[in-house]
């Protein structure tokens, strides 16, 4: 049976020492908790009996640079409750850093690696911490809001047309389609 939105934050309370904050934000039930408390919730919503978010659906950020911060989400499923959670927490943007949740879901392994190279999110207790979708030596971290696209990489452009705009983005003249018979 689901618990309320009440109910679960006691159970958070009692594991991560002191009241998480807890809402409904654009229909997710989410709660936050200081960034020290990540893995602790995390074990507990997996865990903790009465919870049992077993099913980790996503782990990704939103970068928020007027509040210097980066928030971390872990979109939650309890199969048994038939119940959904966002797990939060805010990071200083300067030097982020965040514990492991692949000991608790090993799907986090690879999400983890996505927050690093994407966010720059640095992931403490990885087993794996390299490149996921981006070559070797690539520099910076794209999902930043004050990340600046290089134009080329290894001399190849890294801007392409626009079709929404019908104008290419790396300064080109558009090409047209072909006319009609």
């Amino acid at each position: 049976m689901p618990l309320s939105l009440f109910e679960m934050a006691q159970r958070l309370s009692g594991v991560v020492g002191g009241q998480p904050e807890c809402g409904g934000e654009g229909g997710d039930v989410f709660a936050r908790v200081a960034p020290e408390h990540w893995r602790t919730a995390a074990r507990a919503l997996r865990e903790g009996a009465g919870l049992e978010f077993d099913f980790l659906r996503s782990l990704t950020a939103v970068d928020r640079p007027a509040d210097g911060r980066i928030e971390v989400a872990a979109h939650l499923y309890s199969y048994r409750n038939r119940q959904a959670l966002v797990l939060k927490t805010r990071l200083d943007r300067t030097g982020p850093r965040l514990a492991s949740l692949g000991g608790i879901w090993p799907a986090a392994i690879w999400h983890e690696r996505e927050l690093w190279e994407m966010f720059g999110v640095e992931i403490e207790g990885h087993p794996d911490l390299r490149h996921l979708l981006l070559p070797e030596d690539w520099q910076g971290h794209p999902l930043r809001k004050d990340y600046l696209m290089p134009e080329r990489y290894q001399g190849i452009p890294t801007r392409r047309p626009s079709p929404a705009a019908g104008t290419e983005a790396s300064g080109m003249a558009p090409k047209n389609p072909p006319e009609a018979p």
